[in-house]
């Protein structure tokens, strides 16, 4: 009984992990997990067994701004079952990564933006044991070279984060529930009579969606969107792009 107890508070109950493949991911790829359940001091009844991929986004508050965290994705691996004193479990796991997943792996003096996977062990009558581990989210083909178009064109990465919301223009609508905003500003103030842009994007199977707010002088702030096809990704043409929608 005294065990029991313990358990139910944490002490000698039963551990999850989650292993995964690779760590290393794009948005939309594909990944491998094992998740092993690994039984404490006592029998315990597992009522459940949940996989969330999350980020914190930013909201905004009465007295500034501040993080929370955020569901992207959400899987259901088992309903019910029982993990002896000491048992081990394996469980297989295959899943694809959202498509609007944030980007963490870009080179900017203020990255606010990060993603992991957390295992929520339910065990009845007893603490809710969690396990994270961190995703390394690189840039597709299409936002690699917009960013780098916007660095040719004069302009520099200053700060990444995502925020709480949905983004909707004419060709597209987000669904993730969340946006990550790269902000931009110009190396030199003269470019573009331009003081900030703000890149936004929503990949799909076979193309990106881009959502560009610009902050110019003396101006009110404007959006323009545009989508770049994956098999036509070319760094000339989408630097071409921007020059026309910024002037």
């Amino acid at each position: 009984m005294f065990k029991k107890i313990l358990a139910s508070i944490g002490v000698g109950a039963a551990k999850v992990d989650t292993v995964l493949q690779t760590e290393h991911l794009h948005p939309g790829q594909r990944f491998s997990a094992e998740i092993i359940i690994t039984g404490g001091d006592v029998e315990q009844e597992i009522s459940g067994l949940e996989l969330s991929l999350m980020t914190k986004v930013k909201v905004e508050g009465e007295n500034g701004d501040y993080f929370v965290n955020h569901v992207i994705d959400k899987w259901k691996i088992i309903d019910k079952c029982t993990v002896a004193p000491g048992e081990e479990k394996r469980i297989p796991f295959e899943a694809r990564l959202h498509s609007e997943t944030p980007i963490t792996e870009i080179h900017t003096g203020l990255n606010q933006s990060s993603v992991w996977l957390a295992t929520g062990l339910n065990i009845d009558m007893a603490l809710d044991p969690t396990d994270k581990d961190p995703i390394y989210v690189y840039p597709n083909e299409a936002v690699r070279t917009f960013m780098q178009a916007m660095e040719r064109i004069g302009f520099n990465l200053v700060k990444s984060d995502v925020e709480r919301g949905y983004l909707t223009a004419p060709s597209f609508h987000s669904t993730s529930g969340c946006y990550q905003e790269l902000e931009f500003r110009p190396i030199s103030q003269s470019v573009f009579g331009i003081r900030e842009v703000e890149l936004s994007f929503v990949p799909e199977l076979h193309k990106t969606h881009v959502l560009i707010e610009l902050d110019r002088a003396f101006r009110q702030d404007g959006y323009v969107d545009l989508t770049i096809e994956h098999d036509q990704v070319n760094l000339s043409k989408i630097c071409d792009q921007l020059e026309r929608l910024l002037n």
